[in-house]
């Protein structure tokens, strides 16, 4: 079993590093509210740190779950910094959704000093957390990716390596534009069927079995039918991880006409007070729309 250090509490954060315990490893936590730490312990036992420095000195393997590039450079950088606490031969793996931009920075960073790092965007939301079912999309040298994967398997159902440094985000963005498309998609249709005076679950029981079934149409159509939203991932992290998708598009040439639209229909539920409802609530734009 491993020493390991898991920076940032969140929803994703603070049951994955329960899983890390439950596997046997001895965890060191850091959150920037320290109450949250406190309750963690609390709960799983562990340690908390008060910087990301201390809770990354002796640790093998060092994890981050926080909220964008910002909080991620926060963690890693400066005198407090968990890259100041990491000895050479040690593995920083990042489950942040962030860019490609920051993941070159760091991974370069942390390389100049002897300290592996791996790109680890993670997907299945707050319940595959909690199930520790998530599937995990790496980047990084194959050896260290190698010897990261037997860690982050204490909380994942699949985890891949696409490729070096980056590929990992670069698929997770991959991700969120297929989910942009299909919940709109799936807004549209459930929409349409309550105009058209069907059953929206009854139409989902006959066509999710087909050509046309997803993971949002099995899992999201009963809150969407009961205008319920507060089941998954916050429109607010929706639009950041878009915004990333769409500066990357630009930079490399790629046209993402229907992820560019889907993000401004995100922006009108934000303006509907929806910023933190879950993604499915695309669909409350169409019913406000009458």
């Amino acid at each position: 079993m491993a020493k390991v250090a898991f920076l940032g509490l969140g929803v994703m954060g603070y049951p994955m590093a329960g899983h890390l315990v439950k596997a046997g490893h001895e965890v060191t936590v850091y959150n920037r509210t320290a109450a949250k730490a406190d309750a963690w312990v609390a709960e799983h036992g562990g340690a908390m740190a008060l910087t990301p420095r201390e809770a990354a000195e002796g640790a093998e393997f060092v994890m981050a779950c926080v909220g964008n590039d910002d909080d991620l450079r926060s963690v890693c950088v400066g005198d407090d910094g968990a890259f100041a606490g990491m000895a050479a031969g040690s593995v920083f793996v990042d489950h942040t959704t962030v860019s490609a931009k920051v993941t070159a920075e760091l991974f370069a960073m942390a390389k100049g000093q002897g300290v592996a790092f791996v790109d680890a965007p993670v997907s299945g939301g707050q319940a595959g957390a909690e199930n520790g079912q998530l599937v995990v999309m790496c980047g990084g040298d194959q050896t260290d990716y190698e010897r990261a994967e037997p860690i982050i398997g204490s909380y994942a159902k699949l985890c891949n390596r696409l490729g070096d440094s980056g590929a990992g985000q670069k698929t997770k963005m991959v991700n969120q534009i297929c989910i942009a498309g299909l919940v709109q998609a799936l807004s549209e249709g459930l929409n349409f069927a309550e105009k058209a005076g069907l059953d929206p679950r009854a139409v989902v029981e006959v066509i999710g079995g087909g050509a046309a079934g997803s993971w949002q149409m099995v899992n999201r159509v009963g809150t969407m039918a009961d205008d319920e939203f507060e089941h998954g991932f916050a429109v607010d992290w929706m639009r950041k991880d878009l915004g990333i998708c769409l500066d990357t598009a630009d930079e490399i040439g790629a046209s993402l006409p229907v992820t560019a639209q889907v993000d401004q229909y995100y922006k009108d539920v934000q303006a509907l007070g929806g910023g933190r409802w879950d993604t499915s609530s695309l669909i409350k734009r169409l019913r406000a729309l009458g």
